[in-house]
């Protein structure tokens, strides 16, 4: 059976009880989380990752990939603690609290090695494409929300290697917002992206204080696919889903199910 195929074999098994879950919604948008929700689960050594860089930069500093490491973690407690109030930041951040020399070409070629190193992480599930595909095929926007570090030129080579761009309305990155998830902001600024209304979209994330929270408090619908190991960034919150699928295969079923709703009632 073809991806495709499976697809809706999925939708057709999954719509009747995800109309079921909850009162119908007209829903226009779809936003997602990407690392963790467009992309499959890895555990990540940001120590290992930023060896990487460090290697070509500097290969006699045996200690600047941890403290790189230890400068990006910081960042994102930063961001966990304020709630999002303060921003993810951006590599430059990490780079200058480590004394990196940005315009110095061996910067140039350690971000490269850098990103390399990140590739087999950032491949899209393979259920992403069909979905985004499906959701466009319905009438309904596309929209992208990450925290991140990364400049929006990375993600958008990610996205255009996996095809996923013509499927993408609009992405909104925190590496170029003042705010994070789960700030409303930040939520609020890829609704507009993608001129939506709260009411009408969806968010679909792994994370339950992060995209969960975060776009239920603004008035959005929440998907939540449960399959991250978050470990040390895990942050307690009391907070349901309004539907818990178990992979981006099911997605689909459970929105056609609240817009099939929205038309009975």
């Amino acid at each position: 059976m073809t991806l495709w195929m499976s697809l809706w074999a999925t939708l057709l098994k999954d719509l009747s009880k995800s109309a079921a879950s909850g009162a119908g919604m007209r829903v226009d948008a779809v936003i997602f989380d990407w690392g963790g929700t467009l992309t499959p689960w890895h555990d990540i050594d940001l120590v290992g990752q930023w060896g990487a860089y460090a290697m070509v930069y500097d290969p006699g500093d045996e200690d600047l990939a941890s403290r790189l490491a230890e400068a990006e973690m910081g960042l994102w407690r930063d961001q966990q603690t304020s709630r999002g109030a303060n921003g993810t930041g951006t590599l430059d951040h990490v780079l200058a609290q480590c004394g990196i020399n940005s315009e110095s070409p061996r910067h140039g070629m350690a971000l490269a090695a850098y990103l390399d190193a990140w590739e087999p992480h950032t491949l899209a599930d393979p259920e992403a494409l069909p979905l985004l595909s499906a959701l466009r095929d319905e009438g309904m926007r596309v929209g992208i929300l990450s925290n991140t570090l990364w400049p929006r030129w990375h993600h958008e080579a990610v996205f255009s290697r996996d095809g996923l761009t013509p499927y993408i309305d609009a992405a909104v990155y925190s590496s170029e917002l003042p705010v994070a998830k789960p700030h409303a902001d930040a939520f609020r600024r890829a609704m507009a992206a993608i001129d939506t209304l709260p009411e009408h979209t969806v968010f679909v994330g792994d994370r339950p204080w992060d995209d969960i929270h975060g776009a239920q408090q603004v008035g959005m619908r929440a998907i939540l696919i449960p399959h991250s190991r978050l470990g040390e960034q895990a942050v307690a919150v009391d907070v349901t889903p309004d539907a818990v699928v178990r992979g981006l295969g099911e997605v689909l079923g459970v929105v056609l199910g609240w817009r099939a709703g929205a038309q009975r009632q």
